[in-house]
């Protein structure tokens, strides 16, 4: 999409940073540089105003990932494009059908309601599911490696979304201030909510992250 837009040498292009590397290789790919804009905290997706902030007269394109079922605000940042002349391209993700974004919403609800200790997403704007991540915060006990360490011991397949925001990755290395990138790095927890999970199942989730939220600050 990038060659196709025209995008090259010369050119910068606005990716995000917490997670797709793939996104960046592609603009060095191309012949352009990769320039990193912090996220939403909300829906870890590009921020419009970090966008903007990022953008300079060599900009020629902003790329959009879509992240664990939320989705980029593209409405905002399509305007801020077109204002500055800059095109914008997106990257979904793959489409689950209807049902079982359904049953991962219901499962997503239950845990909503039951989690203690961690702070769970916002499940606005059409929210799919395709990951339920939740924040462990890092100022209480334990961090969320060691959280996430304690819920596999009891079963519970957590994954750590992403381990290392590409900014920090040798070959993208960049000193810049991306704090919410940053702190979405060092928080955020996968928790399971896949369609198949029983409600026994479901429980288990609960009990094993809740047995460890006292140790944690309250979520807000």
């Amino acid at each position: 999409m990038l060659r196709a837009a025209g995008v090259g040498v010369g050119d910068e292009v606005v990716v995000p940073a917490f997670g797709n590397v793939e996104v960046a290789k592609a603009v060095t790919l191309a012949g352009a540089l990769p320039v990193f804009a912090d996220i939403d905290p909300v829906t870890y997706c590009l921020g419009p105003d970090a966008v903007e902030a990022a953008i300079t007269p060599r900009t020629a394109a902003v790329v959009a990932v879509h992240r664990f079922g939320r989705r980029a605000d593209i409405r905002r940042l399509c305007e801020l494009g077109q204002r500055h002349g800059v095109l914008v391209l997106e990257q979904g993700e793959s489409e689950a059908p209807y049902d079982e974004i359904a049953q991962r919403r219901q499962r997503a609800a239950y845990l909503d309601a039951k989690l203690k200790g961690v702070r769970t997403p916002d499940g606005g704007d059409g929210h799919t599911y395709q990951q339920y991540v939740v924040r462990v915060p890092g100022n209480g006990r334990p961090d969320r490696d060691a959280f996430a360490r304690a819920l596999r011991a009891k079963g519970v397949d957590c994954r750590v979304p992403v381990k290392t925001p590409v900014h920090r990755l040798p070959e993208f290395r960049r000193y810049v201030s991306l704090p919410e990138t940053e702190v979405a790095a060092d928080e955020t927890l996968a928790l399971p909510v896949d369609a198949a999970l029983t409600k026994r199942e479901m429980q288990h989730i609960v009990s094993a992250c809740n047995a460890l939220g006292g140790l944690l600050q309250p979520a807000f």
